[in-house]
């Protein structure tokens, strides 16, 4: 392009000169507008390389965007895959012992029916949930599958997540649990994690904090709430027919639930 530049500045030079001299003559015209039509082609082909690279551009986001939700989803199959058997093994004192073995069995169904192309974030979690729901047994399938799909609902459509948003998935979600689940807080069950969760998390977006710190100070709280059902009765579920017997034993689903935010956290900071 400097090339170019002192080119342009060298024919433009001449041409002043010639004409202050009197010789300017056709062969010097024509030898200027051949140079600016060079020039012209120049920045056509600029703009054509510019849009081509803005293109790219695009479609590299959004493989980056289709890929962050995916990549996401795949850590958070991993970690519950991980602690199968510590999920198991919690839900042995209280349930039926198949927590663990049923969430893991549903992550790597979920696994295999994802694409890591979609960079729908509800539609991803929308898919995530209906999945669960057939593959999970117990209660566990219907909740975590309700939780999925609603806070699928309330992306739907997003690539990319905001504070509020983030505010949206929790509402939708306990909404969802609620609902399905006919189960309120201090019940010893997912909710007991999840709603101090988002109390945390709403509290420290309010104060100023960005969406990973405010998570971060979620997933303490629901770590806080994991212990609070070591405290408490089981009124719901299996747990529910060990009456005084529950209290000591901490709620299996509010553990998996805690598992799932500290790897969107993680995620989220990486």
């Amino acid at each position: 392009m400097a090339a170019i530049t002192n080119s342009y500045r060298k024919n433009r030079i001449s041409l002043n000169i010639a004409h202050k001299q009197g010789r300017f003559n056709g062969n010097d015209l024509l030898s200027f507008i051949i140079f600016i039509n060079d020039i012209e082609f120049l920045f056509h082909n600029v703009k054509m390389i510019k849009g081509f690279v803005t293109d790219i551009s695009f479609s590299l986001r959004g493989v980056e965007m289709a890929s962050r939700i995916y990549d996401c989803l795949s850590k958070i199959s991993a970690k519950i895959i991980e602690n199968k058997d510590f999920l198991t093994d919690l839900d042995r004192e209280i349930g039926d012992a198949d927590h663990g073995v049923n969430m893991a069995r549903g992550f790597e169904a979920v696994m295999e029916k994802l694409s890591p192309d979609n960079d729908d974030i509800g539609a991803v979690l929308k898919t995530t949930g209906m999945t669960l729901l057939s593959t999970v047994g117990g209660a566990s399938g219907p909740l975590y599958g309700t939780a999925y799909m609603e806070a699928g609902k309330a992306l739907m459509g997003k690539t990319s997540v905001t504070k509020d948003d983030m505010k949206a998935v929790f509402e939708a979600a306990i909404a969802g649990i609620q609902k399905r689940g006919k189960a309120e807080r201090g019940e010893k069950t997912m909710l007991d994690a999840i709603i101090p969760a988002y109390e945390a998390y709403c509290s420290s977006v309010d104060g100023g904090k960005e969406t990973a710190d405010a998570l971060e100070d979620a997933c303490k709280a629901a770590n806080e709430g994991i212990e609070f059902t070591k405290t408490i009765r089981a009124t719901k579920g299996r747990a529910s027919y060990l009456g005084d017997r529950s209290i000591g034993h901490q709620d299996p689903g509010a553990t998996s639930a805690t598992l799932t935010l500290e790897v969107i956290t993680e995620f989220l900071k990486g």
